[in-house]
């Protein structure tokens, strides 16, 4: 329904505009005519004469072009159909003036012109040729547009797709690092396990729900990183040491959700759990003015981490920043006993898919 309203509107601007030029030729011409009589006849003529501009334009929207463009075959000879239904109209044309539109509209009966009058085939074919290549033209502009928020939609769909693929890889890395936490624990028979136990179903519950957010405030990512490493200290003792400097101006920046956790989780995984002397893991988050700036140091031991290709969660953390942010800054250092990553995030560059 929408489209022939489009159709009929645009059908009923070009006759107004086409009355209006007819009306003005008319009035110079033939100045006998009232102005009211001269309307008369300009809409009777353009009227007449938009039959054979309706017959070739709907041709070649939805004969020729439509099996140019779907079907890419027998390209010349579609092209020949045009050409052929283009001097049909012209010679229809030629025969409604001649015909009807010169002897019966505007009463002429002496010194009508010959059909095959060179100058009104040439009007004929340039009338004809206007009405039909603007609708032409704004029907290729609407395909355009239909491409290519066609081509739009299965690019969001195809980073959607894996954004999601990428937290869900995420996810049971996390999940599995967690319970094998509170199964040393449990093998300890620490008082600490039923805590631990309720720390990760306030994580679970966080990983099932937020995580499917677009995005979140940082104060709540802050908040479920806090948990995270309450959680992992219950498994150390006094040989790791911890620190969590914060400065943020403004806890409901939006980030996007476990963006740090996988940085965090790395630094317990292949430094603290793997060092069997002393280790630290310094975090510093700085949020001033909607730029991110965050860092985290740890120790590890015997150059553990030789290849960051083997570690899922850095990978993916790379993957999404490259998707949801356009101007971000991420380097990972190691030396043989420390690991840094430095991560620079302008929050207000977040890319919606």
């Amino acid at each position: 329904m929408k489209r022939v309203l489009l159709h009929i509107t645009f059908w009923i601007i070009y006759l107004w505009q086409d009355v209006v030029l007819i009306y003005l030729v008319d009035a110079s011409r033939m100045p006998q005519f009232s102005a009211s009589e001269r309307i008369k006849m300009a809409v009777e003529t353009c009227s007449i004469l938009l039959l054979p501009k309706l017959l070739l334009t709907y041709f070649i929207l939805y004969i020729t072009l439509e099996k140019i463009i779907k079907e890419n075959i027998f390209f010349k000879m579609n092209i020949l159909y045009s050409i052929l239904a283009l001097v049909g109209a012209v010679f229809l044309y030629r025969g409604l003036v001649i015909y009807y539109i010169d002897p019966v509209i505007y009463n002429w009966q002496v010194n009508l012109p010959s059909y095959f009058d060179l100058l009104g085939f040439l009007v004929a074919l340039m009338d004809i040729g206007f009405a039909s290549g603007v609708a032409i033209v704004i029907k290729q502009i609407r395909l355009q547009r239909a491409t290519k928020e066609f081509e739009g939609n299965l690019i969001r769909e195809k980073l959607e797709t894996e954004l999601k693929f990428l937290r869900n890889q995420t996810n049971p890395h996390f999940l599995f690092n967690t319970l094998n936490n509170i199964y040393a624990l449990a093998r300890k028979k620490s008082d600490d396990t039923a805590g631990a136990i309720m720390k990760l179903s306030k994580l679970l519950r966080f990983m099932l729900y937020e995580t499917e957010k677009a995005s979140i405030k940082i104060g709540e990512e802050i908040k479920m990183l806090d948990d995270y490493i309450d959680l992992q200290k219950m498994r150390y003792d006094e040989t790791l040491t911890i620190k969590f400097s914060k400065e943020i101006d403004n806890d409901a920046e939006q980030v996007i959700p476990t963006l740090l956790l996988p940085f965090i989780e790395n630094a317990f995984k292949h430094g603290a759990s793997e060092n069997r002397s002393k280790s630290y893991i310094q975090i510093n988050l700085r949020l001033n003015n909607g730029i991110l700036n965050f860092n985290i140091e740890n120790t590890i031991e015997n150059n553990k981490i030789s290849n960051e290709n083997e570690n899922i969660g850095l990978n993916n953390v790379k993957r999404q920043l490259e998707l949801m942010y356009k101007d971000y800054d991420l380097q990972v250092q190691q030396t043989s006993n420390l690991f840094n990553v430095y991560l620079t995030i302008n929050l207000k560059s977040y890319a919606k898919i």
